[in-house]
């Protein structure tokens, strides 16, 4: 991996740990991971947009690995997780950057684009669907409903973090290695993820994600068309989620493009990541 460089920035009230790397002054293009990832997610990512030339910005999200974990479910709701990456645009001196986001990151990646679009130049999402179309399905879908099951299970106070944690988290480092392609998570890549799920109090914080989805009321944008250039890569295989839901996503997006990737599974950016990097750096130099 590309020589990486470590910080602790302020933003939204809280401190969130940033791996950054590549030319500082460089386009500033933001990865943005989900659950159960940390910064790590975008490993086969970072070096490749580092050499085109990128200031490559792949923070912890609130909540996971070495950020800030505030307390209470009310501090992870999405307004307030879409607060903390247009503080980190703030700390960094820029008025615009590519936006990418994947499974959570890519719901924090749709809110900010419809909150703030005057700070995304181009948005790229991976298998997580628009808001409304994931709140319509998720709430009037029995088909995502039933695949959804872990989420409404997630909202039972302290079961999971306890089924999580015993056998040292083997239960989340499962969910990554069994609902991904073969060689998509190497052992060594696993015990990486299992040393973020250890960090004291980070589980429940991550987990409150979910809680604050369906206990807390968010704050609705103006609009909700993505009215900035954008793609939305969806992997087939996603074992969660309903792919038509990407197809219902592209009625919102004016100026967006849909790829499929057949073979893959929700872990898109790790088992298509030459694929995936390609689509990203010619996206990012279109005029």
């Amino acid at each position: 991996m590309s020589d990486l460089r470590e910080r602790f920035i302020e933003t939204n009230g809280i401190s969130l740990h940033v791996m950054e790397s590549g030319p500082k002054d460089g386009p500033l293009v933001m990865f943005l991971h989900g659950f159960p990832e940390f910064w790590y997610a975008w490993r086969k990512q970072i070096g490749y947009f580092v050499d085109k030339g990128y200031l490559v910005v792949t923070p912890d999200q609130r909540g996971y690995n070495l950020s800030d974990k505030p307390e209470g479910i009310a501090a992870y709701k999405i307004d307030e997780l879409a607060k903390d990456i247009i503080g980190l645009i703030d700390a960094y001196g820029r008025d615009k950057i590519f936006l990418v986001g994947h499974d959570w990151g890519a719901s924090v990646s749709w809110w900010v684009a419809l909150k703030y679009p005057e700070r995304i130049k181009k948005l790229v999402i991976m298998n997580v669907p628009h808001p409304k179309v994931m709140a319509k399905n998720l709430f009037g879908n029995p088909r995502q409903m039933q695949r959804s099951w872990y989420i409404f299970y997630f909202q039972l106070p302290g079961v999971v973090e306890k089924f999580a944690s015993a056998g040292n988290y083997e239960w989340p480092v499962q969910i990554l290695a069994k609902s991904s392609n073969k060689g998509a998570f190497t052992e060594q890549e696993l015990e990486e993820y299992r040393k973020a799920f250890a960090q004291p109090r980070a589980f429940s914080a991550m987990v409150n994600w979910y809680r604050a989805l369906i206990q807390v009321p968010s704050e609705p944008p103006m609009s909700y068309d993505i009215k900035m250039p954008m793609i939305f890569l969806w992997g087939m295989k996603d074992i969660a989620l309903l792919h038509e839901m990407a197809d219902e996503s592209m009625v919102y997006c004016k100026q967006g493009k849909l790829t499929k990737f057949a073979e893959a599974t929700h872990w898109i950016q790790h088992e298509e990541a030459e694929k995936v990097n390609k689509m990203l750096e010619d996206f990012f130099a279109a005029k």
